[in-house]
């Protein structure tokens, strides 16, 4: 079939998941992949783009197995990549509240939560591994919360009736990351791992069908570099600056994984952004970010509007008979720990209605008076105190004495470049972990779900199956001078040559906020066929004028991050324009992907399994992308209407 703006290619399969029963597949996988023995690694060298949690650790991880690695990092220290950020906490099926927890009970809820849009065996193999990472994190001095009997704390986090989100106060992602840092670190000492910051890869060098190597810049000296290996492992993060308001850091970017792409990776799913329900609402047009209030505040925050339009009172003078707790009156079943995907959407819908509270009207109440009064107020700041103080320092209220004030922002992407059972893309020796890769959330990720897979991949994935491939090298050594190598360098000069002499008149970041509006407005929490046609000519109107207008000032040879931006929002460019055409070919509701045309009588995601149970893969075409489809079949989750009432 095709469209106006893709046409259909060829089925595309997952040749390296096991067959047989789900709880024996990760097993069986480990053991049927080839090895490569301690002497034979030492002659082999993987290149590691990225130092979050999945890049530091698989870095960390290749290097104490003995293979020569060289880690990248556009961060001035690896310490300060975007998995900082991350603060609720991390899951594991370890039960250790007894509440009816197990490796399937975490399996059955991260492919609910996905809305039936994930892989069965993927999802599995991560709720196994969950356990080992808790083991791992331990060991390393991670200093998650313990109660009182010294065994390792627990709390609840959306879309599950269990405990097992393992914490570090508010600062879980901090916590785990220096973890790897330093495991990463040892190995740094110990001569195996090659780290290199303040470097941004900007393409990637592919010799007779395979991921060789990549170019890189120094962010600080301009210098333009290749690096050259038997593999490449992609773990630099998700692409939700595509939006430009965001929780994500500033840096985030999509051009490791768009220049992959470029090159023949196929990109999967690239319309599923996760909206998160608990950031504080944009103040004005002044704002380059959004910031993320951890969901592990709905614990025990409960949220509420106003049941009167425009109520403008002081939250304390509003009685409880006029204000509605709409999570809980909609979903009594899981109330304020529904998935994140429902409650943004809940949230948008009371604020479109009118009932939304601050600045114009988009925010709604997370209220703890009810908390404090029931456990005090030292045990809530022992709890949340460095989110309460985060939360005043920015909005000036202070949160102990009036509710917060939440909004819906873009935070997390499940979609990335596809990858099979192995972490392997389609390109022979390119590997994609963390949220990189599209492979493990589906149409949704359940929250502690990002640290989970980014140390699941890096820790005990990759190194697993990344042997398989290496078992047949070294491969022949490739020079700096071959053609594909110097083809590759030359494109890098080409396009900073570009920016740099274009004589433009538009900066850089007003074509960025532009592509963000228009991105939030058609293809964001609710999508339209009219939206998102119109939001597609908008794109490609703006991408010309972008490469007519754009100016970038000051030179290569030296810290020019106008120049760094101007090739990351070159990528958004291309990166929107496809994340619109999948949203527009996928015309059911799915997980925070609501269309307007698929909904329920009472207004809930009505998906379409007989058409779309299938990952979306689309190949890069000069003509148009190209859209191969993976069947997804459940033979242990049967596909069902969500309820979380």
């Amino acid at each position: 079939m095709s469209t106006d703006f893709y046409r259909d290619g060829e089925p595309v399969a997952d040749a390296k998941a096991p067959a047989g029963p789900i709880s024996e597949r990760w097993e069986k996988r480990r053991f049927s992949g080839r090895l490569v023995n301690p002497a034979n690694r030492r002659k082999l060298r993987v290149i590691v783009v990225g130092t979050g949690l999945a890049g530091a650790s698989a870095a960390a991880t290749l290097g104490e197995l003995g293979y020569r690695v060289a880690n990248y990092c556009f961060q001035d220290s690896s310490r300060r990549a975007h998995s900082i950020a991350a603060q609720g906490g991390i899951n594991a099926a370890k039960n250790y509240r007894n509440d009816g927890d197990s490796v399937h009970r975490l399996f059955y809820d991260t492919v609910k939560g996905g809305d039936f849009r994930s892989r069965e065996s993927n999802v599995h193999r991560l709720a196994e591994v969950s356990t080992e990472i808790i083991d791992q994190c331990v060991a390393q001095g991670v200093p998650f919360a313990r109660e009182y009997g010294g065994l390792l704390d627990n709390r609840s986090f959306g879309g599950a009736q269990v405990s097992r989100t393992f914490y570090a106060r508010g600062q879980t992602g901090q916590q785990l990351l220096l973890g790897a840092y330093q495991a990463l670190q040892r190995q740094v000492a110990a001569g195996t791992v090659d780290l290199h910051t303040r470097h941004e890869m900007l393409e990637l060098v592919i010799v007779d069908g395979k991921a060789r190597g990549i170019v890189v810049r120094d962010l600080v000296t301009g210098e333009i570099a290749t690096e050259l290996a038997d593999a490449v492992v992609l773990a630099t993060g998700g692409y939700g600056n595509v939006y430009f308001l965001s929780t994500n850091a500033m840096g985030c970017n999509v051009t490791a994984g768009w220049r992959a792409h470029r090159k023949g990776a196929y990109f999967a799913n690239p319309c599923y952004t996760q909206i998160h329900p608990t950031c504080i609402p944009q103040s004005g047009e002044h704002q380059s970010k959004l910031t993320l209030m951890s969901e592990s505040l709905r614990n025990d925050g409960r949220v509420w509007v106003p049941k009167k339009k425009g109520d403008d009172r002081h939250p304390a003078d509003i009685p409880e008979d006029e204000r509605d707790y709409y999570l809980e009156r909609r979903y009594p079943a899981f109330g304020n720990l529904v998935p994140r995907d429902i409650a943004s959407r809940a949230a948008k819908v009371v604020c479109d209605e009118g009932h939304g509270v601050g600045p114009g009207g988009l925010g709604v109440y997370l209220d703890f008076a009810a908390a404090i009064e029931r456990l005090g107020r030292k045990a809530v700041e022992a709890k949340y105190g460095n989110l309460f103080d985060m939360y005043e320092r920015i909005t000036g209220e202070n949160p102990y004495e009036r509710p917060m004030r939440i909004y819906p922002a873009v935070h997390y992407t499940m979609g990335g470049l596809w990858v099979d059972y192995d972490l392997s893309s389609n390109i022979p020796g390119l590997f994609v972990t963390g949220e990189a890769n599209f492979s493990d959330h589906g149409a949704n990720r359940l929250g502690a779900s990002a640290l989970m897979q980014g140390l699941s991949d890096g820790y005990f994935v990759l190194p697993n199956t990344i042997s398989d491939y290496l078992a047949d090298g070294p491969y022949e050594k490739v020079e700096e001078t071959h053609e594909d190598v110097v083809a590759a360098r030359k494109a890098v000069d080409d396009r900073i040559a570009f920016f740099l002499n274009n004589d433009g008149d538009r900066t850089v970041d007003s074509f960025h906020r532009e592509l963000g509006k228009i991105m939030w407005e058609y293809c964001g929490m609710e999508r339209t066929d009219e939206g998102l046609r119109k939001a597609i000519g908008l794109i490609r109107s703006l991408k010309d004028e972008f490469w007519r207008r754009v100016k970038v000032t000051g030179k290569n040879e030296q810290l020019n991050q106008e120049l760094e931006k101007a090739g990351r929002v070159a990528d958004f460019l291309e990166l929107g324009e496809l994340m619109c055409i999948d949203a527009l070919h996928r015309t059911e509701s799915c997980g925070g992907h609501f269309r307007a045309e698929s909904q329920t009588e009472d207004g809930e995601a009505k998906r379409d399994d007989d058409n779309f149970s299938y990952v979306a893969a689309w190949e890069f075409g000069e003509d148009g992308p190209v859209l191969h489809k993976e069947a997804l079949e459940f033979e242990y989750v049967k596909p069902t209407q969500r309820s979380y009432k």
